[in-house]
């Protein structure tokens, strides 16, 4: 597997984020979408806990930092484009903020 380095990821098509996947990397089950900035990323490389930016409220967030359900960062993959991460993590407990698992727990139906 070839090596990026944070120089190389491509924030500038989304104002300074881009989008993130947090999927198990036990299960390879997705969790959760997301969006970093430069600081997030880097903050999570550095700590191994994934962390985030709010576009809501405007500032860097830890996952889990008021429920307790940190997602503890395995790996960072870069796609092709640099424009998008994928965070390989182990949760500790629901990802999602209304206690399911995974944010993708519905099916759309016809």
């Amino acid at each position: 597997m070839n090596g990026v380095t944070i120089g190389e990821i491509d924030f500038s098509k989304m104002n300074g984020l881009v989008t993130v996947v947090a999927q198990d990397s036990d299960t390879g089950e997705v969790l959760m979408v997301a969006f970093a900035n430069r600081e997030a990323l880097e903050t999570t490389l550095k700590e191994g806990r994934a962390y985030f930016w709010s576009r809501s409220r405007n500032k860097l967030w830890m996952k889990g930092e008021e429920s307790g359900n940190v997602m503890e960062v395995v790996e960072v993959r870069v796609d092709c484009d640099g424009d998008a991460v994928l965070y390989r993590v182990k949760p500790r407990g629901p990802v999602c903020h209304t206690g399911n698992r995974s944010c993708f727990y519905r099916h759309l139906v016809r």
